[in-house]
Parts: C-alpha cells; structure tokens; sequence
C-alpha cells in the first residue's frame, strides 16, 4: 500500500510540475484542503509599517540631533576669534617719585587676535565634512529601520500564515476522526483507527495553540517598533511574490554608490580636511593691540600700538600633522576594507536570495501541489476501504510539513531579499551644507 501512494506521489508531483513549466503555480484539486486564504487587501501595508516606524524611532531622533549638533558646530567653526579688552597700570607704589599714583601710567586697549594660513576655511571645512558624515548616517538609519521592519512584518505574516496552515490541519484532523468514528461503529474498523485519529486531532490542536503564540508575539513585536498598535490585517499575500526564475551568471556585486562605502568616503573626507586643519594651526597667527595710555604725571594721553606673535618653540604643529595623517592613512585603509566587505557581503546575499527563491517557488509549487493531490487521492482511497489509515495520516503529515516548508522558503527568501536591498542602499545624492551666520 505505501508503494503504491509512493507511485500515486509521484505521478502527481510530474503532472504539477508540467503546469509549472506552463507558467502558474498548480492550484490543489479541491480548495478545501488547503490552508485558508490568506486575508484580503488593503489592510496594514509593509509601506505602512515602514513609515510608522520611521516616524517613532529614537534612532531617527538620534540622528537628527546629531545633524542639528554639525551645524551648529559649523556655525562655530566659521565665527572669528574674539577681541580681548586689555587693562594695564604702571609706576606705581614704588619709591621716590613713583611713590602712591602720582607717576602712573595707565593703559587701556583692544588685542585683536588675526587668523592666518586659512585657519578658519580649514575649520569650516572640518565641520562640512561632518555634516555630510550627519546627514549620511540618517540615511543609513532609515534604511536600517526598513530592513529590521521589514524582517519583522515579514516574520509576522510568515506566522499568521503558519497560524492559518495549522487551523486548517486541525479542521482536517477533525474530519478524520469524525470518519474514523463512522467507520468504527459501522465495524469497519477497530477502534485503534479511532484513537490514532484522536492522537492526531490533539496533536493538531496542541500545534495551533503554539502557533497562535508565535503569531501573537511576532506582531506585538512589529507593533513595539513601529510605536503603536497594528491597525488592520497584514498583508499576508506580500510572501507569495517571488520574482521570475533567472539563470546565467551573477551580476558582479559593486559597493560603489552604496551607503555603506559612502559613510567610508565621509570618514574619509573628514581626515584630509583634519590634515588640512592641522596644516593650517602651523602658522602662528598675530595679535595687534592699539590702545590708549594716560600719563597720570603730566596729565597728558599717548597712543599705544602693540603687537605679538607666539613663537612655535615646544608645539610647532608637527605631531598634530603627524596624528592627522595617521587618522587619513586609518580611514582609507577602513574604506578599502569596506569596499570588501560590502561587496562580498553583496555576493552571499544575493547567492542566498536566489537560492531561497529557487526553493520557494518549488516548495510553493510543485511540491505542495504534488502533496495535495496525495492527500485527496488518499482520502478518497481511504473512504473507499482501498487505502489504511496510516496511509492517509503519511499522506497528511507530508502535506502539513510541505505547507510550513513552503511557508519558511518563502519567509527566507524575503528575509534575504530585505537584508540585500539594505546592502544595496543607494547614498544620498543631496548634502546640505552649513551657513554662517
């Protein structure tokens, strides 16, 4: 008997397979035997989740904080040194006739420091550089948080669609113990068929009861990232999108573009404008003092013009040029370390992808139709007395593990697909940039 159902397997998993090939995913005999359908559109979208939890998350707040903080630090970078009001008095309380105040000579001025070697172009070239490093990470923020909400709604709808794949086993197993029943009274079986077909039917139940956690905990977790309670129905078809089977060689991964590399180039652009700043700290700048001074002795007033220069004797800036160029000589080799990592993570992803597809669409296709068509032949054979119950409980269990196969290929290949397209995440094209103000 199972040699038969074996051959029975066979020819209907042959005969799924040509309607494959025809273009369309075989549909099982009888609609009652397959999972329920999934629940209609529109309801709460991926789109939706996404752009709820964007609007919510402390890391986008964080973010922003941190571009305002680069452009207020661009504002300081571009504001000039401060002029310094100088006090001085001389001759005084000494002996004979600078004796008391009568000889004092007091001095009243402004000491205004004068930036040179570009010290303030280069500043301001430091915190440009930094804003565009800001306003780079918000981008990878938000791409960040679609992939961790996408990964989650579609851990969520892979669950409700396990939930509804388990509801509908336990109706199945239902239905076979109220046969196993008639069958027993009527003394065409023993009662032995009776309580397998119970032991199933708890078993069934107790599946549910699991599933129905999972499904409750993995929207609960969509809902805490997204910030607030899920409204709707998820869209639980978004699983059975695969794209059309490809072969050929792979397109050669490229991390140019990517934000990944363009937070690199950012590092980057921030070290050479460090090196260029630290060049620039290498010309002493001057301070010019025109004041005043009144001869407290003659009552008379003289003008007074100073001027200094520090002399670069200890600090002569060669070791912060020194530092900087190490921290240049750091960030691009982090860049070129970048370029492969970002490319060969590119590789595996998009290996993984394609393979979970390739087993999605057989997994969703000829396989669960094949197990379907097993499952009605022998249910028929079974009512008839041509099949055992065993026979119609293998072909039972093949179908629930084909159903949750399909349901984890199609989840994987979506989780994948979410974990390529952030790899794959274009940079901004548009910095804005500081003002002075």
């Amino acid at each position: 008997m199972k040699n038969m159902l074996a051959a029975m397997l066979v020819v209907a998993s042959c005969a799924s397979m040509a309607q494959a090939q025809q273009g369309a995913l075989p549909k099982a005999a009888n609609p009652s035997e397959t999972p329920s359908t999934p629940w209609p559109h529109p309801g709460f979208s991926l789109d939706q989740a996404v752009a709820a939890a964007g609007g919510s998350a402390p890391a986008i707040d964080a973010a922003a904080a941190s571009t305002e903080a680069a452009q207020a630090a661009r504002t300081v970078a571009g504001l000039r040194p401060n002029p310094v009001v100088q006090g001085q008095v001389e001759n005084i309380v000494g002996s004979g006739p600078y004796q008391g105040l009568r000889s004092a000579e007091t001095t009243i001025g402004v000491a205004i420091p004068i930036e040179l070697g570009g010290k303030r172009g280069a500043r301001i070239g430091v915190a440009d550089a930094q804003i565009a490093r800001a306003q780079l990470q918000s981008a990878i923020v938000a791409a960040n948080i679609r992939a961790q909400v996408t990964q989650l709604y579609i851990a969520a709808v892979a669950a409700e669609r396990r939930l509804l794949a388990a509801q509908d086993q336990a109706r199945i197993a239902a239905e076979v113990l109220r046969a196993a029943g008639v069958r027993v009274q009527a003394g065409r079986a023993s009662p032995l068929e009776q309580q397998r077909a119970d032991v199933a039917r708890v078993n069934a139940d107790a599946m549910v009861e699991r599933l129905t956690r999972l499904a409750g905990a993995a929207r609960e977790n969509l809902a805490r990232r997204i910030g607030s309670p899920i409204k709707g129905r998820l869209d639980t078809g978004l699983l059975d999108r695969l794209p059309p089977a490809t072969f050929g060689p792979a397109v050669p991964a490229r991390a140019a573009g990517t934000l990944a590399l363009a937070a690199a180039d950012a590092d980057l652009a921030i070290a050479d404008a460090g090196i260029r700043l630290a060049r620039a700290n290498r010309i002493p700048d001057l301070n010019v003092g025109p004041a005043l001074r009144r001869l407290e002795a003659t009552n008379d007033t003289a003008a007074v013009f100073a001027i200094s220069v520090p002399i670069p004797l200890f600090d002569n800036g060669r070791a912060a040029i020194a530092a900087a160029g190490a921290e240049r000589m750091r960030a691009d080799a982090v860049r070129r370390a970048t370029t492969l990592d970002v490319e060969q993570s590119i590789t595996d992803a998009q290996a993984e992808a394609d393979n979970a597809a390739t087993s999605a669409r057989a997994a969703a296709g000829p396989a669960l139709a094949a197990a379907t068509e097993t499952v009605r032949i022998a249910r028929i054979g079974y009512r008839e007395g041509k099949f055992g119950q065993l026979d119609l409980l293998d072909a039972e269990r093949t179908l629930a593990e084909t159903r949750v196969a399909a349901i984890d290929a199609l989840a994987s290949y979506h989780d994948a697909r979410a974990r390529l397209e952030r790899l794959t995440a274009p940079a901004p094209t548009t910095i804005i940039r500081g003002t002075d103000r």
